[in-house]
């Protein structure tokens, strides 16, 4: 092997050995401030992301603000309410209106999700009261588990 053929050997070697280092720094880093917000030492939580369930919020703040809007959640943009037909019930629904991507806001005194940007509405289940909107809005199921509100996609 001459000098040309062992550098290229070597350098080789080097950009190989490299590779799982540059894989590793592009996965996404578990203690992220995203899942920091996750607090997994409370048992609950635990038990809850172990059955597929994901913490979205507090109880408290959904009692304080009539809603939680998550949009950077674990199961993605999630939006909960207490259901208006039955104060036990929570309504856990994708916020992103499905005719333009705006983000809906829930009209309490109205019992619906309200579209800003061109007026489409949704019942608390999702479905499409108004148009411009033909589909309805994505949902998840929901409920309380200890302080925290969790929900699940599906």
């Amino acid at each position: 092997m001459n000098r040309r053929e062992f550098f290229g050997w070597v350098s080789v070697s080097a950009v190989a050995s490299s590779l799982p280092v540059a894989i590793a720094s592009c996965l996404p880093n578990s203690n992220n401030s995203a899942n920091a917000e996750t607090p997994t030492t409370n048992t609950s939580v635990t038990i809850a992301q172990s059955s597929g369930f994901q913490s979205v919020g507090t109880a408290a703040a959904l009692d304080k603000d009539g809603q939680i809007l998550n949009k950077k959640s674990p199961v993605g943009p999630v939006l909960v309410i207490k259901n208006p037909n039955d104060p036990n019930g929570l309504i856990a629904v994708n916020p992103t209106c499905t005719h333009n991507n705006c983000t809906v806001k829930w009209k309490k005194d109205e019992k619906l999700f309200d579209c800003p940007c061109h007026d489409s509405e949704f019942a608390p289940d999702g479905k499409v009261l108004k148009g411009p909107a033909k589909k309805p809005l994505a949902t998840y199921q929901a409920k309380i588990e200890g302080n925290s509100v969790v929900v699940k996609a599906g």
